[in-house]
């Protein structure tokens, strides 16, 4: 998993020089980066769910997950946890919480990563995965810079959920063709979009109890792909 880890790296390298820069910048022009976040983070989210193919498979995946993440109760426990953290480390932020989901949904739901993750299990080279970093790692210095070291932190999840799927590729490669990308991207996105609009104070969503769509898109997809 040589790319994922050069990934992870660049993302700390990236996430460092953000918080630095944070601690430099004044509160209105951190506010002003906050909102760009928002922006962005929607946009991009727009742009991946137009990537959908089978619209019902997204919808299933949001209705589905959403329940199970409230029963799960995802958020509440994401939000304790963070509250925790952050008594025992002064300094980490309101929004770390916030800071992990949003950087990682950023990092890992495009279709790079995915492709990225696939082609290294595969064995056909971290160059996809290589290039992913390097576009994360100045990512990762914009999204310090507003969100905190929650940021940096989002190393974990991704770190799990992209080697994941690059050992998933050495016995599964098949598995995950391009229809199958593109909803997971498309589930993604959705979910970005509800970060978009809570980071720019438009509403809060609870992101985090729909986190399982992710899980559910992957399954729906290949079930569908079986039946059109």
């Amino acid at each position: 998993m040589t790319g994922t880890l050069v990934n992870v790296a660049a993302i700390i390298v990236g996430g460092s020089i953000g918080i630095i820069f944070r601690k430099k910048l004044p509160q209105k022009t951190i506010d002003v980066v906050f909102q760009g976040i928002g922006l962005v983070t929607f946009a991009i989210g727009i742009s991946m769910f137009l990537k959908s193919q089978w619209l019902i498979v997204v919808v299933l995946s949001i209705l589905v997950g959403g329940i199970t993440g409230g029963l799960l109760q995802l958020n509440t426990r994401i939000q304790q946890s963070s509250n925790r953290f952050r008594e025992k480390f002064k300094g980490t932020g309101e929004n770390f919480a916030e800071g992990v989901t949003t950087s990682f949904l950023l990092f890992c739901m495009g279709a790079m990563t995915i492709l990225g993750a696939i082609d290294e299990g595969l064995g056909n080279g971290s160059e996809l995965l290589f290039t992913k970093s390097l576009m994360d790692g100045f990512a990762s210095v914009a999204l310090a810079a507003a969100l905190g070291i929650g940021v940096i932190f989002s190393i974990v999840p991704l770190f799990i959920y992209q080697g994941s799927l690059t050992l998933l590729a050495i016995y599964l490669g098949s598995f995950f063709d391009t229809a199958i990308i593109n909803e997971l991207s498309a589930t993604g996105g959705v979910l970005l979009c509800g970060l978009g609009l809570n980071i720019l104070n438009v509403t809060k969503i609870k992101v985090m109890d729909l986190l399982p769509a992710i899980i559910y898109a992957l399954i729906f997809a290949y079930i569908y792909s079986k039946f059109i």
